[in-house]
């Protein structure tokens, strides 16, 4: 959360932002501006209102972040990654957000035995690390092929190891890594992912189809990872638990043993996750910006 001071010494700067963000829309001349929305983007976003010039933005969450949903209304145009964010704009339209071509269409996993993958984002998951070790031995016990790729962030590399070290777990079925360079790869192998619900995080989801064990980030602006999390847990792609769920006894081993002794049922969440993807986003949203900027600067 943002201290007080922090946030008042914000609001403080917010008029000199604006002003300075109209100067430099001045000397660009630009046909059209997008914004990703972010607190940086209100100042630059109210200028270009102001100026009267095309504005698109894009929202990668279901939930819009306060910027985006200040301007919703005014902007020519959005992209957006869920159906529900749909609401908060005009001329809104679901394009997805851009997910590397890697991701899309994997080849099955080439293992017929469950592989799980626990990936908390490049800088891991605090929570994931804590509480994944204490399960891993009666989990590894209730799935007799199951194998297990941890990726712990550096700076938890080596507590999350001896963790896991210590849990008496068969070491040759789970392996922890601080970081995974090739995630299309990865995913590729997983039948089940277990991560945050960060809106790129979700997007790789659909792009790769993997069923998924979902926990949102509470701390999240807006709680929007939660919104994610619930969107996909509705299409049927995923299973959603929050982070106080983790500390109740059994819950986690429980919901995992359950996903994973259920192939068929792996199989219908792929499947619902794949229908939620959007490929060509990059170049939908090019397209739609393109297009403001070509009427503005058309004749008259």
């Amino acid at each position: 959360n943002v201290p007080l001071a922090t946030k008042i010494k914000t609001l403080l700067k917010l008029p000199a932002s604006f002003f300075a963000a109209r100067r430099l829309i001045r000397e660009f001349k630009p046909d059209a501006v997008l914004s990703v929305g972010g607190y940086s983007s209100g100042p630059v976003m109210a200028a270009t209102l102001a100026l009267k010039i095309p504005a698109m933005v894009v929202e990668p969450n279901a939930m819009p972040g306060l910027a985006n949903r200040l301007v919703g209304k005014r902007v020519q145009a959005a992209a957006v990654n869920f159906a529900a964010a749909a609401k908060w704009f005009r001329h809104s339209e679901v394009t997805g957000i851009p997910v590397r071509p890697e991701f899309f269409n994997p080849q099955p996993p080439a293992e017929t035995a469950p592989h799980l993958l626990i990936f908390g984002g490049s800088q891991g998951a605090r929570l994931f690390n804590v509480h994944l070790p204490e399960v891993i031995a009666p989990l590894l016990e209730a799935l007799p092929g199951l194998t297990v790729l941890h990726q712990s962030g550096a700076k938890n590399f080596e507590s999350t190891q001896a963790a896991y070290e210590k849990s008496g777990a068969d070491p040759s079925r789970w392996q922890v890594r601080p970081f995974l360079d090739d995630m299309p790869a990865f995913f590729a192998r997983a039948h089940l992912v277990m991560a945050r619900s960060g809106a790129s995080t979700v997007a790789e989801l659909t792009a790769a189809g993997k069923a998924a064990l979902l926990v949102p980030f509470a701390a999240a602006a807006d709680d929007h990872q939660r919104r994610n999390a619930e969107v996909m847990a509705s299409a049927g792609a995923a299973v959603m638990l929050l982070e106080k769920d983790l500390d109740i006894p059994g819950k986690l081993l429980d919901t995992l043993r359950a996903l994973l002794t259920a192939p068929d049922r792996l199989a219908a969440m792929a499947a619902a996750a794949r229908s939620q993807a959007h490929p060509g986003a990059a170049e939908r949203i090019a397209d739609r910006l393109v297009s403001l900027a070509a009427a503005r600067s058309a004749p008259r």
